[in-house]
């Protein structure tokens, strides 16, 4: 017997022994903070997740491991009433198991899409697989596969490329690195997340069907090809239908069309605005293909319903039947059963959590994500032995490089909660010790102390709609939710720098007064209109959101490595109209995507 039909078997059999109670329990996910071990084992709980920043007790691995030591053991407990069906613990590990101090943190995917490597891709996979197995988890939410259109998106970081084909070149090197260390990806969110219009998060996304395919299912295509077992669906909608709710997209299309054999999982809340009723929505859901409900806090209520609604008959059997056959499908194929309790499993607070070696994966991948936008006069790379001052907010500031979906949801400012890593200005420091920090107090010393400036400014940490450029939007009433989706507070209504971070361009041009020449170094999570910035710098450069590791950024400015950056998104000269994207027809693009200067 072939190792599928050996699987399948194993399926069938222990799917012939459950009630209706466990099966709706293996397709229920709550979070780990409205969930008890001893309710995992009463409801029959398939998997707990982690929200963003939803961590256990000092929130190290040893704190993670016991507390998944203690979720396995209660679903591994069988009696008369219950099977033996391990759970699968699931968190956002999206550019390294950055919810745990002391992990090594990546850049943001817009960052290793500038970078242009497939290959450090599956490094980073595999780096990341061996941190969150060392936290004795099996799953990971990612890779993100949206491909961003527009940069008002709070999510664009998330994207490797607007170019659909760059996103489908990385899906299958991303997935092999993550599963070849023996966790669980998840490719995210389905489908067309990365195309709302004006970039609203969680918006519609107003295209035919052939954009749709072409431009957003493409990179599906290969991650199922490269075997990822599980697929979340998107909270956005299609031509105004959600995709929760979408029978077409989840059942035609990426099970029935492309072949994907896995199980497809809801995102947060995700069927709460289909209905007003628990039981109405969870139906919608289930019918239209979704196998598993993230059902952080509500899930008690949404398995009763549920249940209900299968003795209507309004939720098929033979559809429940099918979820619960993909769910234990994953878990036997992928050796869940076989493994031993997470407290007892080698890679379980392994050593190279956070380690010299997984950092260096990490360095080297800030290195190749730096994109070079002007060079005046040859000004970079920086001579270790000129008299260097060192400014701007985000010098010295780790969290802020990390960016959202670290430690918390919306990401940390500072370094306290960033251990381990380096700021870029102690990158800095350590290549040339004679620079000098300057942090905005008292007045800046004559312009002949100092050969050249180089000014570190960004964005402030956000995540998801936070990150939104749109005007707030009025309150609308959800079905449970205690803020609607689209009713999160965004970043700011402009994609102008200098507008919502003023202290930046007074910084640069405070310095280029004095006469001396400014290298800027922008964090962000997506291009920035940042006109007035590059025409007061001598040299700027685009870092992305690099992570914990911004000693990688002097790697590449003081030339001991090239700039080999390429921009993965068009560059806006100007905020676009409400309706436009940048580069729509060629019009409001400062730097076309593929820029990136190379000094001699």
């Amino acid at each position: 017997m072939s190792p599928a039909g050996a699987v399948e078997e194993r399926v069938q059999a222990l799917l012939a022994r459950m009630s209706l109670d466990q099966k709706i329990g293996q397709m229920t996910q709550p979070e780990r903070l409205h969930v008890t071990p001893a309710e995992v084992k009463a409801y029959h709980i398939g998997s707990v997740l982690s929200g963003g920043g939803s961590c256990p007790a000092d929130n190290r691995p040893s704190d993670w491991v016991a507390m998944n030591d203690a979720y396995w053991a209660a679903s591994m407990e069988e009696d008369a009433g219950h099977l033996a069906i391990p759970i699968l613990y699931g968190v956002d590990a999206v550019h390294g198991n950055a919810n745990v101090r002391g992990a090594t943190v990546f850049p943001h995917n817009i960052g290793l899409g500038a970078a242009g490597d497939p290959e450090l891709l599956e490094r980073a996979g595999r780096v990341t697989a061996r941190e969150v197995l060392a936290a004795g988890v099996d799953w990971t939410f990612a890779p993100t596969l949206a491909v961003a259109r527009d940069p008002r998106w709070g999510r664009t970081y998330e994207s490797y490329s607007e170019d659909p084909g760059v996103v489908a070149g990385y899906a299958a090197r991303i997935v092999r690195g993550l599963q070849g260390e023996g966790i669980l990806a998840c490719a995210k969110h389905w489908v067309g997340d990365g195309g709302t219009e004006a970039g609203v998060d969680q918006g519609d996304t107003v295209v035919d069907e052939e954009e749709l395919r072409r431009v957003h299912m493409a990179p599906y295509s290969a991650a199922v090809e490269a075997g990822v077992p599980t697929v979340m669906a998107s909270l956005s909608s299609w031509r105004g239908e959600k995709c929760h709710a979408h029978s077409y997209l989840i059942r035609d299309l990426l099970k029935g069309e492309m072949g994907f054999t896995g199980f497809v999982l809801s995102d947060w809340n995700g069927v709460d605005p289909l209905a007003a009723a628990y039981g109405e929505a969870a139906a919608m859901a289930v019918n239209a293909g979704i196998d598993m409900l993230m059902v952080p806090e509500t899930w008690r209520e949404v398995i009763a319903e549920l249940k209900q609604q299968v003795k209507r008959g309004v939720v098929p059997i033979a559809r429940i039947d099918d979820a619960v056959a993909r769910i234990l499908r994953v878990k036997f194929a992928c050796g869940l059963f076989e493994r031993p309790r997470p407290a007892a499993r080698p890679a379980s607070n392994g050593i190279g959590f956070g380690s010299r070696e997984h950092r260096a994966v990490a360095r080297d991948a800030v290195r190749k994500s730096l994109v070079l936008l002007k060079n005046e006069d040859g000004r970079l790379p920086l001579d270790k032995g000129a008299r260097i001052l060192v400014a701007g907010s985000a010098a010295h500031d780790r969290g802020r490089q990390c960016g959202g979906f670290t430690i918390e949801w919306q990401g940390v400012s500072g370094n306290a909660a960033i251990e381990g890593g380096t700021s870029m200005w102690e990158g800095i420091r350590a290549v040339a010790p004679q620079a000098v920090l300057w942090e905005g107090e008292g007045e800046i010393s004559d312009a002949r102390d100092f050969d050249v400036g180089v000014v570190i400014v960004g964005e402030q940490p956000y995540a998801e709609g936070l990150g939104d450029i749109r005007h707030p939007s009025p309150v609308r009433p959800g079905a449970h939710v205690s803020v609607a989706p689209g009713t999160l507070q965004p970043y700011g209504d402009t994609l102008e720098f200098a507008a919502r971070h003023p202290e930046a361009l007074r910084t640069i041009r405070e310095l280029a007064a004095r006469g001396i020449p400014v290298v800027t170094v922008l964090i962000s999570g997506r291009p920035l209109v940042v006109n007035e910035e590059l025409a007061a710098s001598s040299a700027f450069v685009a870092a992305w959101l690099p992570g914990s590791e911004g000693a990688g950024v002097a790697d590449v400015l003081f030339g001991h490595h090239p700039f080999n950056g390429r921009l993965p998104m068009s560059w806006p000269s100007e905020m676009p109209g409400v309706n436009g994207r940048v580069g729509t027809g060629g019009n409001g693009v400062l730097f076309p995507r593929g820029y990136g200067l190379r000094p001699d």
